[in-house]
């Protein structure tokens, strides 16, 4: 159980393991499991704040709330790469933007961008897909880091990645994958594992790029990875969910 702890230590703000301890490679194994925890917060806060505020202010709370539960972590990621990616000509000079405590032009941009997709998708989602879709999107995007993680090789010699490369087992996309097919399977039935496929498609293309800009993944990459996955998942829970109620039989929740 210490990687399940050093998982939700690293991708939370869940007081779990000590200050400064770093995470195991195994770890990275339960972040889908992470993720479906963060959306049984989401669901238990929307149930509650449905009850008397309108769509667009509950889209607000529950994207505040997964900025808050998460400390941030990915979208600093994401941020970071827009700055890194778009603003530098080599590999060198993205890997050097990447660690600028400043923000570019580039980021400011993207966060808007970012921020604007998720409080409206998360606003919009639709009633009959609504709980499954909360549920499943963290897991399904945290599924993703993890393909990239066994997929591409790290960049630097030393980052906050760097632990989550060490002891790679086979297990542990093993169990990740478990994991995000039971929840979307059991929560938004076989259209569920249609977004995974989806998802774990478009994860892999991610990492592929990111990867020949900058020689290698990165922490900040993970955290693109993670929020790009996050949009994906909800857009195309949204804009496919009356076609895949109709075609398969309804979520089982």
């Amino acid at each position: 159980m210490s990687s399940l702890r050093h998982g939700f230590g690293f991708l939370t703000i869940l007081p779990v393991v000590s200050p400064g301890e770093a995470p195991t490679g195994a770890a990275r194994a339960w972040f889908p499991f992470v993720g479906l925890a963060l959306g049984a917060a989401l669901v238990g806060l929307d149930a509650a704040a449905r009850e008397g505020l309108p769509p667009i202010v509950v889209g607000a709370l529950l994207l505040s709330a997964l900025l808050i539960l998460t400390r941030a972590l990915h979208t600093e990621g994401f941020l970071d790469c827009c700055d890194g990616l778009f603003g530098g000509y080599t590999a060198e000079d993205r890997l050097r933007i990447l660690r600028d405590t400043h923000v570019g032009a580039f980021a400011v941009i993207g966060g808007a961008a970012l921020i604007a997709a998720k409080w409206s998708l998360l606003a919009s989602a639709p009633e009959a897909a609504r709980i499954g879709l909360l549920l499943v999107f963290p897991c399904l995007s945290r599924f993703g880091m993890l393909l990239t993680m066994v997929a591409f090789p790290y960049a630097r010699a030393q980052g906050v990645g760097t632990p989550l490369q060490q002891d790679g087992r086979w297990w542990h996309l093993a169990l990740g994958l478990v994991t995000t097919a039971t929840a979307s399977a059991v929560f938004l039935g076989p259209g569920g594992l249609v977004l995974l496929a989806a998802v774990s498609v478009a994860a892999l293309g991610l990492g592929r790029w990111i990867a020949g800009k900058l020689g290698g993944m990165t922490g900040d990459a993970y955290g693109a990875v993670n929020e790009l996955g996050e949009v994906l998942a909800l857009l195309l829970g949204i804009a496919l969910a009356p076609a895949l109620l109709d075609l398969f039989d309804a979520p089982l929740w």
